[in-house]
């Protein structure tokens, strides 16, 4: 609602006008023309207590004027007691009470305990309480209360109200049920922009995102222009389809027709492209806002630690807290991303003050980015205690701190925590990120019939269907232990085809186990995979060496020149005083890398000296 500030002096003045023992005005009209006035200014609770007190001395009767700016100002206690004094409430009170709470943080059961009340006192539910209705169902997930206010639509004949239409397609999406919501939007006779939108928006929220795609064609065919909440949602859609070219149409679309580039738009477009890694695009339009929220600048850094660019990801976390936009709980988690990414363990401590200082430590997503941000940079200790100083865990939390414990070889300590998981009391259930981080610590610890316990006790016990990724682990524990053979017949039998990660665990297995058949059978494999990975022709180039099969050694290095492909250089960063430096095999451009050489050497010089003999193989 569009409110005007209305002047102290303006309310006193009106307040005034009779006192609690005066006799009551004899103009009552242009008394209670004045009341309605000050109702419509209003801007406290306080105020509006003044007005009710000063209404009841004067025996002036609003109950619904009087309601309506009760729930509007959101203070329900004082809103619920008034509602109770109406003698006798009609549709309208209590569609004004189910709106606000329907519209209220965490006030949305109430709202359909209004709804009760207003059917078992024999009164209609109109077009002007079901919306709000399914506002309430959607918010609490209520998929059968809702289903049961659909029931109740249909019986009234409001099937065909626009209003009502559009709050059940976004009730069922947000519930899950998107085959509901698109049998609403299809028994539409009449659909206008804002049924395609609902449609387009619950598909794209749900991340549906082919279906929001062919929906948002098929509206374009039908004849009608998208507005904002069309394409904000459509852009969405392309992001997680990294449908970089219906992207920028987008973008072009709104610049030929001289769309506003706010906020909604702006970020939408950003996060688009950080999802399509084009981050050039995204930053683009990042600096051509003039003004930016919270979720703009979200939206940049969230793009870049996402996409590896963590020092870019940094270093606008810092442009960020030096603009008047303070960051939020996403900003955390999208910087702690980043400090993972590179290990800036100094950033990611102060990142832990900050949101201890504004009360984000409880918020789960951030304390769970904390658990994992101190895990990769090495500080187990502090992952702990981020961990079981958490009020509330979710699965991810959980997921974080065994794969901490596996990713740092503490296999039983993993396992451990994954039976308290399960002891939880069905508060959290294992799944495929679960299994993942076990078996992982199965690999490291070399533990191989647990591993196949496990792998087993995914679909037997909990309905988890196996993914590359868990049959990964599996080749690599096999691998590990020396048992090739049924690694390899493992691969053979997998219901997807094996990536790179498989193939390449299994060779360098047979590198070190110096198993020619089953390496070239992989090899084969992998450079059909990866033709330009260096690594492939290195690990098998030196196998063939191992053997002494030096034909075959200088034949691989040689496909390797003939394909052009060059072995990466090996990259490592250094956090000196939350300034991260970063360092390139072989890079000459530093301008101390002539001393840095120098110190090199020296370690170098005593690594022998006390007996350290470099494994050539590794090379």
């Amino acid at each position: 609602m569009l409110r005007t500030k209305a002047s102290p002096h303006l309310i006193s003045r009106y307040l005034n006008l009779q006192k609690p023992h005066s006799k009551p005005n004899p103009n009552r009209q242009a008394l209670s023309d004045k009341f309605n006035s000050l109702l419509q200014q209003c801007l406290s609770i306080k105020q509006l207590k003044q007005i009710h007190a000063q209404l009841l001395t004067n025996s002036i009767h609003k109950p619904n004027s009087f309601l309506y700016k009760i729930a509007d100002l959101k203070d329900f206690a004082y809103a619920s007691v008034f509602f109770s004094n109406i003698l006798d409430p009609t549709e309208y009170s209590f569609n004004v009470m189910i709106r606000g709470l329907s519209t209220a943080w965490n006030k949305s059961s109430l709202a359909l305990e209004f709804y009760s009340r207003m059917k078992f006192l024999g009164l209609k539910p109109n077009n002007l309480t079901y919306p709000f209705l399914f506002i309430a169902c959607s918010n609490l997930l209520a998929v059968e209360n809702g289903r049961m206010g659909h029931c109740s639509v249909i019986r009234r004949g409001l099937d065909e109200d626009g209003h009502v239409s559009h709050s059940l397609i976004t009730m069922y999406a947000r519930c899950g049920k998107m085959g509901d919501a698109r049998k609403v939007f299809d028994e539409i006779s009449q659909k206008d922009l804002v049924s395609w939108n609902s449609m387009i928006s619950g598909y794209s929220k749900m991340r549906h995102a082919g279906e929001a795609v062919g929906l948002f064609r098929e509206m374009m065919e039908a004849g009608f222009q998208p507005n904002e909440m069309s394409l904000v949602s459509v852009l969405g859609a392309c992001g997680e389809l990294g449908d970089l070219k219906l992207g920028t149409w987008v973008e072009e679309f709104v610049v030929e027709n001289k769309m506003t580039l706010n906020y909604f738009m702006g970020s939408a477009l950003i996060h688009m492209y950080g999802k399509c890694g084009d981050l050039v695009s995204a930053r683009r339009i990042f600096d051509s806002m003039k003004k930016k929220d919270k979720v703009t600048w979200n939206a940049m850094i969230t793009g870049y630690a996402q996409n590896g660019m963590s020092e870019e990801a940094i270093k606008l976390f810092q442009d960020m807290r030096m603009s008047s936009t303070a960051p939020d709980q996403i900003t955390l988690i999208g910087i702690l991303s980043a400090c993972a990414s590179i290990g800036a363990l100094d950033l990611g401590k102060q990142v832990e003050i900050y949101a201890s200082e504004r009360g984000f430590q409880d918020d789960v997503y951030v304390g769970t980015a904390l658990v994992d941000m101190y895990a990769k940079c090495g500080s187990l200790d502090n992952a702990f205690r981020v961990f079981y100083g958490m009020p509330n865990k979710n699965e991810v939390s959980w997921n974080a701190m065994i794969s901490a414990l596996a990713f740092h070889g503490q296999a039983q300590e993993a396992l451990a925590l994954f039976k308290s998981m399960m002891n939880e009391g069905g508060t959290v259930s294992p799944n495929d990120i679960t299994f993942v981080g076990v078996l992982s610590a199965c690999v490291h610890a070399g533990l191989v019939d647990e591993g196949r316990r496990l792998f087993h006790m995914m679909s037997s016990s909990f309905g988890l269907v196996p993914k590359i990724e868990h049959y990964s682990c599996m080749v690599d524990l096999f691998s590990r232990a020396g048992h090739l053979e049924e690694a390899w017949d493992f691969v053979m039998t997998m219901p997807e085809k094996p990536d790179e990660v498989i193939l390449g665990a299994l060779l360098g297995a047979c590198q070190k186990r110096k198993n020619i058949d089953i390496s070239e059978r992989v090899m084969k494999l992998l450079l059909e995979l990866e033709p330009s990975n260096s690594g492939n022709y290195v690990i098998s180039s030196k196998l063939y060496a191992n053997l002494r099969r030096w034909d075959d050694s200088a034949r691989m290095r040689m496909l390797m020149k003939q394909k052009g492909v060059s072995k990466t250089p090996g990259c490592s960063w250094i956090d000196i005083n939350s300034q991260l430096h970063e360092f390139h095999a072989g890079d000459v451009l530093h301008q101390e890398w002539i001393e840095i050489h120098q110190i090199l050497d020296l370690l170098i010089d005593d690594l022998r000296r006390e007996g350290y003999i470099p494994n050539a193989n590794l090379l």
